[in-house]
């Protein structure tokens, strides 16, 4: 496989970055303002986040930013994907906006400018506030006006520095886990409010491309989905309609309707009941990017008990796996890339790729992290493969810039290019960070 992917015939328009998302990194939850998110409500849920962890601190990246921005300037990116947390700029959601909010992500944005990054600000990274889900949140139809108001504030704000914008991240992992499967927040299992999610979420999505593109002259917007390949745990009849369906939810049930104006065949009966008339042209707004989040294959199983009748299986024991177990698989991310070119004819900009690992210290108090290193060059070695197939590829950010705050794993898990000492706050770049610096530079020409 070839691992050096910075040949020159894409490599000088090409965009390298890194990404994170408001809750994972910014801490300062109950300061200046901000409001409680649902998020913050799960935390305090037991035995719903690994070790009690909450995203109180975080990475402290609302009081640490301009640390971090020296860092990406080290590193040598050229953009950088974050979110914007709705309740911090709405407490309650709607009505009044919070000045101090709004402030700091002018703060952010001038400081990124200044460093060279580009901005790419993601609106939605699952952060919803609490005071919109005592209302229904994604289950009550009147949250897709709501998201678009909340857009239009941003937009206005924002829009005279900041050119690339994407609705959601991950529109399937944040309804399947917050309506389906217990394993987000809000915590609901329940079709038909799972239902409702997917479809108040893709009408929310339309609307946001529509007020963005009105209010934002030269805007280039996406929407962040995640695609992994499903395959059934055991080549059974009933893990096969297992994985057919959860394949429905994970990787068709958003870009297909926003993009190709329907629903997936195993999930438009289901959902048609909450279809309103014109709702698929709402949803259905032209767009330029299509943003991808990938890690590696999902293995279905059978479960006649979940709502659904699929829940995750094993990943075979032969499989090669991160440091977190989660299965690798660089060749099908390749497939991934060429099938959405195929599929959705867009420019890809993959927003997500990276590795886990608890990642301790050496004697020198330094990470080598070179199972990172090793997925990252395989993964762009794959992607360049994709291009050098056909698959139009325009970016590539890795997650995570930091050490973070991963949702149900808590601190547990490691993800960042940047070592995060989470009682000091300390920085400290790994390996993998000198690694991607290196690439960057070669990318460059240097």
């Amino acid at each position: 496989m070839t691992t050096d992917p910075l040949d020159a015939y894409w490599s000088r328009n090409f965009t390298w970055g890194v990404s994170t998302s408001s809750y994972q990194i910014e801490g300062a939850a109950k300061e200046d303002g901000r409001g409680p998110s649902i998020w913050d409500t799960r935390c305090l849920m037991k035995g719903r986040v690994a070790n009690g962890d909450t995203g109180d601190v975080a990475c402290d990246h609302y009081h640490r930013y301009k640390e971090d921005i020296a860092l990406m300037k080290e590193i040598g990116v050229g953009a950088y994907r974050f979110s914007v947390a709705w309740p911090r700029l709405l407490p309650r959601g709607r009505g009044a906006a919070n000045a101090a909010g709004l402030d700091f992500y002018d703060r952010l944005i001038d400081a990124l400018l200044a460093a060279g990054v580009e901005p790419w600000l993601c609106l939605y990274h699952w952060d919803l506030p609490q005071a919109l889900d005592d209302l229904g949140g994604w289950t009550n139809r009147e949250c897709a006006g709501w998201f678009a108001d909340y857009a239009t504030l941003v937009a206005r704000r924002y829009g005279d520095r900041v050119k690339r914008f994407a609705t959601f991240n991950e529109f399937s992992v944040f309804t399947l886990f917050g309506y389906a499967i217990d394993w987000g927040a809000p915590g609901i299992t329940d079709r038909q409010a799972h239902l409702k999610a997917i479809h108040h979420t893709n009408l929310a999505h339309g609307l946001g491309v529509e007020t963005i593109r009105t209010l934002v002259p030269g805007a280039s917007i996406g929407a962040i989905h995640n695609r992994q390949r499903i395959l059934p745990e055991t080549d059974t009849p009933e893990n096969r309609t297992a994985a057919a369906l959860l394949d429905a939810h994970w990787n068709t049930a958003f870009p297909d309707p926003q993009i190709r104006g329907h629903y997936p065949a195993l999930l438009a009966d289901a959902i048609e009941p909450y279809v309103e008339a014109g709702d698929m042209a709402r949803i259905c707004r032209p767009i330029d990017w299509f943003g991808l989040n990938h890690y590696g294959p999902i293995f279905a199983k059978a479960e006649p008990k979940a709502i659904w009748g699929y829940a995750w299986g094993k990943t075979p024991d032969e499989a090669p796996k991160s440091d977190i177990g989660w299965p690798v698989f660089p060749q099908l991310f390749r497939d991934e890339l060429i099938e959405i070119t195929r599929r959705y004819r867009l420019p890809i900009y993959v927003t997500e790729n990276g590795a886990g690992g608890e990642d301790r210290p050496d004697a020198k108090g330094g990470y080598e992290d070179k199972s990172r290193i090793a997925y990252l060059q395989a993964h762009i070695g794959a992607m360049h493969e994709a291009i050098e197939a056909g698959a139009d590829v325009g970016g590539y950010f890795v997650w995570s810039l930091l050490d973070n705050f991963e949702w149900g794993s808590g601190y547990s898990v490691r993800f960042g290019l940047v070592h995060v000492d989470f009682a000091t706050g300390k920085r400290t770049p790994k390996a993998s960070a000198r690694w991607y610096a290196g690439l960057l530079r070669r990318a460059r020409g240097g």
